[in-house]
C-alpha cells in the first residue's frame, strides 16, 4: 500500500552542492577541481548564442526524463576536445556538464550551479565523477531491500543475489504472498533463491501484506472477503484484503502462514501495513474499510449503531459536516488495527518456537510525520511500539507518499518523532520508496543518481537500519554507488594511510596487502576489505605480500576480528543467523545472537 495524499504539511530546506555531494559518497575533493560557467583558461568559453534550457540528456540515462524546475538562459559553450560531456540540452545538444583528467586531477565544468540540494539540474554527477576515476572508499553491506518476483521468475538467482550484495544488500525481503498455495514450479525457483542469496551472505525474510493474503485465497473465499463502506468487496489497487476479524478467515489464515514458513529456509518475517484503507480516508467511502459484519456487530454493541449509518442520509448518525459522530469509528478502527497488530505478531511469536532464529519486522507507514495517516487507515505507531519491543520486533516506519517530494533531511525529523516512543534499544528502520512520484518533482519523477544518494545517506546517518522499497525500481546507473551512500562511516586518508570510524561493518576500497590496527587483515574479496564496526587504521603491508584470506564476506555485526596460528576468531552480534562465506564460495550459517566464532581451514 502506497499512499497518496493532495496536500503539503511541512517544508524542509537546505544547502548543498559540492560539498553535500562529497559526503555524501565519501569522495575525496581535492582530486576534483569545479568550474562553473566561463573558464577560459581551462577551455570553457561561451559562444555568442544563448540557448533556453529546461529539459536535458545524459549519458547515464539517456532515454531519461529530466526536466528542470525553472529554465534557464545560458550561453552555448565551447569545451575543450580531451572533455567528455556528460550533460547536454535536450534539442540543441549545447553542452552543460562535462569532465577530463589532468594527471591524477579531475576538471569538472557545469554552465550552471548544482541547485540548493545539489540534484535539482545534474543528477548523475557521482557517475560521471567514476567514470573519470573517482570512486568512494567505504560501503554500507547491511542495506535492506524488498523484492517481488512477479515476472521474474526467469531470472537467474544466483545473477540476482551477486547484484544485490554488490550494492550493499544484507537482508531481502521476499513478497511472500505468491507462494502461500504450494507449487513445485513457483517453490523450486524460491528455493533456489533462497539458497543463492545464502551463498552470497545475504538473509531471507518473508514479507507478508495481511489483510492480503493471496489471490488464491481471495478466490477461494469470498465468505471472507473484507467490505467497503459501500458493501462491496475490499479489492483496492493490488491488494485483495480479507477479513482477518471472522475467527474462520482467521484460523485459515494463520495455518497457511504457519505452512509458509514451514515450507521455506527463512531466516525472518516482514509483516508489513496490518492495519485499513482508504487512500482518501472516510471521505470516499468506496475504498473506507472495514465493514465486514464482525467489525460491524461490535461496533453496534459498543457505540448503539452501524458505522453504515455514518452514510445513510436517512440515519440519524448521517451528518457530513459534522465529523463527530465518524470520531467514534475512526478511534474505534485504530484501536481494532493495533489489536490485530499485536494479536498477529503473537502468531509469528508462537511459529518461532519450531524456528527460534526467526527475525520480526513489522513495516508500519509513519503517522507521527505525517499526522493523517491515524484517520486515513488507523496507524498508530505510539500504540503499536510497545508490541513490537515485547517481541523485539524491528519497527520499520515507511515514509509515506505525501512527504516523497521533500529533500533528504526529513529522515533526522522523522527520527526525533519517534525518539520519545521507543524504549532503549528497541530496534528501528526507514523504508525509502524508491517510486515515480505524483507530485511535480524535478529534475525526475523517480529517485535517482545524488537525489537517491543523499536519501540513502541521510536515512542511514539517522536510523540504524535503512530498507529501500524495492530493488527493482533502483535504476542499474545506481547500483555502483547505492553502499557508498549508505556509509554511516567517516574517514580520514593521510599518504597511504585511512582511518576509518564506523558504528557499523563498513566495506574499504584497498588494493594490494593491508594492516588492520598493525596486523595483516584476512577479511577480502573482489578489493574490498571487510571492516568491524569502531576505529580502524589500514595501511600498507611492509612486505607487500598479500595472505590468503580466511573470510570472503558475513553479514552479521562484526565487532572483533583476531587472526591466530591462520584461524579467525570472529565476535558478532545478529538478530537472524548471519552468514559467513569462507574461501571457495562456500557459505557457513551461524546462529543468531552474541557470539564467538573460531574459522579455519574452511569450517566452523
Amino acid at each position: 500500500m502506497r499512499f497518496l495524499a493532495s496536500f503539503l504539511f511541512f517544508s524542509l530546506t537546505a544547502s548543498a552542492s559540492w560539498p553535500h555531494l562529497f559526503q555524501t559518497l565519501g569522495l575525496d575533493s581535492a582530486r576534483v577541481t569545479v568550474l562553473q560557467g566561463a573558464a577560459p583558461n581551462e577551455g570553457f568559453h561561451p559562444g555568442p548564442e544563448t540557448v533556453d534550457v529546461r529539459g536535458v540528456t545524459d549519458r547515464f540515462g539517456p532515454g531519461l526524463q529530466i526536466v528542470w524546475k525553472d529554465a534557464q538562459s545560458i550561453p552555448r559553450y565551447s569545451v575543450p576536445p580531451v572533455a567528455i560531456v556528460f550533460t547536454r540540452e535536450r534539442w540543441t545538444g549545447a553542452p552543460l556538464a562535462a569532465g577530463y583528467l589532468r594527471g591524477q586531477q579531475i576538471i569538472f565544468w557545469t554552465a550552471v550551479p548544482l541547485g540548493d540540494q545539489g540534484y535539482e539540474r545534474f543528477p548523475y554527477i557521482p557517475q560521471a565523477l567514476a567514470e573519470l576515476g573517482l570512486h568512494p572508499r567505504v560501503e554500507s553491506r547491511g542495506l535492506w531491500a524488498f523484492f517481488d518476483s512477479s515476472y521474474r521468475l526467469r531470472a537467474d538467482p544466483d545473477y540476482l543475489a551477486a547484484r544485490w550484495r554488490f550494492g550493499g544488500v544484507a537482508a531481502l525481503h521476499i513478497a511472500a504472498w505468491h507462494y502461500w498455495e504450494p507449487d513445485p514450479e513457483r517453490d523450486a525457483w524460491l528455493q533456489r533463491l533462497i539458497e543463492a542469496c545464502h551463498r552470497h551472505a545475504i538473509v531471507t525474510y518473508a514479507w507478508v501484506e495481511l489483510p492480503h493474503v493471496s489471490d488464491r485465497f481471495w478466490t477461494d473465499h469470498p465468505e471472507w472477503r473484507e467490505q467497503t463502506a459501500t458493501g462491496q468487496d475490499a479489492h483496492l489497487d493490488w491488494r485483495k484484503l480479507m477479513n482477518l476479524n471472522n475467527p474462520d478467515c482467521a484460523a485459515a489464515v494463520d495455518q497457511g502462514l504457519h505452512a509458509l514458513l514451514q515450507r521455506f529456509d527463512w531466516d525472518g518475517v516482514n509483516l508489513g501495513e496490518l492495519y485499513f484503507e482508504s487512500l482518501e480516508g472516510y471521505q470516499n467511502p468506496a475504498r473506507f474499510t472495514p465493514f465486514n459484519a464482525q467489525v460491524r456487530e461490535d461496533f453496534r454493541e459498543k457505540h448503539g449503531f452501524d458505522p453504515r449509518d455514518l452514510y445513510d442520509p436517512r440515519s440519524k448518525r448521517y451528518h457530513p459536516r459534522d465529523a463527530r459522530p465518524m470520531r467514534l469509528f475512526l478511534d474505534y478502527r485504530a484501536a481494532l488495527a493495533a489489536r490485530l497488530q499485536s494479536d498477529w505478531l503473537n502468531r509469528l511469536e508462537s511459529i518461532r518456537k519450531a524456528k527460534p532464529w526467526l527475525d520480526l519486522t513489522f513495516t508500519h507507514v509513519d503517522d507521527r510525520f505525517d499526522l493523517t495517516m491515524r484517520d486515513k487507515v488507523g496507524a498508530d505507531a505510539a500504540r503499536l511500539l510497545p508490541a513490537a519491543a515485547a517481541h523485539n520486533a524491528t519497527f520499520l516506519v515507511e515514509d509515506p507518499a505525501t512527504v516523497w517530494h521533500l529533500g533528504p533531511e526529513r529522515y533526522e525529523e522523522i527520527a526525533r518523532r519517534y525518539a520519545p516512543l521507543v524504549s532503549g534499544g528497541q530496534p528501528l528502520a526507514i523504508d525509502i520508496n524508491v517510486v515515480e512520484r505524483y507530485q511535480d518533482v524535478y529534475p525526475t519523477r523517480q529517485q535517482t543518481g545524488t537525489e537517491l544518494f543523499r536519501l540513502v545517506h541521510s536515512a542511514a546517518r539517522a536510523f540504524p537500519q535503512v530498507a529501500l522499497y524495492f530493488e527493482n525500481s533502483i535504476l542499474p546507473v545506481d547500483w555502483p554507488l547505492l553502499a557508498a551512500s549508505a556509509s554511516p562511516a567517516s574517514f580520514t586518508a593521510n599518504g597511504d594511510t585511512l582511518e576509518v570510524d564506523s558504528p557499523q561493518p563498513v566495506a574499504v576500497a584497498w588494493t594490494g596487502c593491508a594492516l588492520v590496527n598493525g596486523e595483516p587483515w584476512r577479511i577480502y574479496q573482489g578489493g574490498r576489505l571487510l571492516l568491524s564496526a569502531g576505529h580502524s587504521r589500514i595501511e600498507p603491508c611492509p612486505s607487500g605480500t598479500q595472505p590468503a584470506p580466511l573470510l570472503l564476506d558475513f553479514n552479521g555485526k562484526m565487532e572483533r576480528a583476531v587472526v591466530r596460528d591462520g584461524r579467525l576468531t570472529l565476535t558478532y552480534t545478529a538478530r537472524t543467523r548471519s552468514i559467513a562465506v569462507l574461501p571457495g564460495g562456500v557459505p557457513r550459517i551461524l546462529p543468531a545472537g552474541h557470539h564467538t566464532v573460531t574459522l579455519g581451514a574452511g569450517e566452523p
